[in-house]
């Protein structure tokens, strides 16, 4: 049981996926202080706002009060999961990608998939063949 564990754990997904995680979290400060010291302020300049998030279609409800639907905040999460999105790509899986493209070309076998072997002839075209022999054969 220890041992199936054992593996669990230490195969290359899992690990990788460990360091993601912790790399994530610690690159979620990065993202909101870049989203907060500029993104924020520059959607400022376009929407006069308290908060940014405070800018949306203001709606009156039945009692009579206005309601504002706040898109700031919104506009702030998808700009900040972009962010990282972009970061990720460009500082772990595109590198991580090249250098498993190198090893591979180094081994000397291709990184993409390998080509397909010809498609097996069929039940008919196998009868044609020894037919054809048979008949070299006999001529011979």
């Amino acid at each position: 049981m220890l041992k199936g564990f054992k593996d669990f754990i230490l195969r290359g997904n899992v690990i990788d996926l460990a360091v993601a995680v912790v790399i994530g979290a610690a690159f979620t400060a990065i993202v909101n202080a870049v989203v907060s010291s500029l993104i924020t302020p520059f959607i400022s300049l376009f929407f006069k706002a308290d908060s940014v998030g405070g800018f949306g279609p203001v709606v009156t409800n039945i009692y009579g009060d206005e309601v504002t639907f706040p898109i700031g905040d919104l506009i702030s999460a998808i700009i900040s999961f972009l962010a990282v999105a972009l970061v990720v790509y460009f500082v772990f899986v595109l590198p991580t990608n090249t250098f498993k493209e190198r090893v591979e070309a180094r081994k000397g076998t291709p990184a993409e998939e390998p080509e397909e072997e010809p498609a097996a002839a069929t039940e008919a075209e196998l009868l044609v063949e020894i037919r054809d022999l048979l008949k070299s054969q006999r001529d011979a």
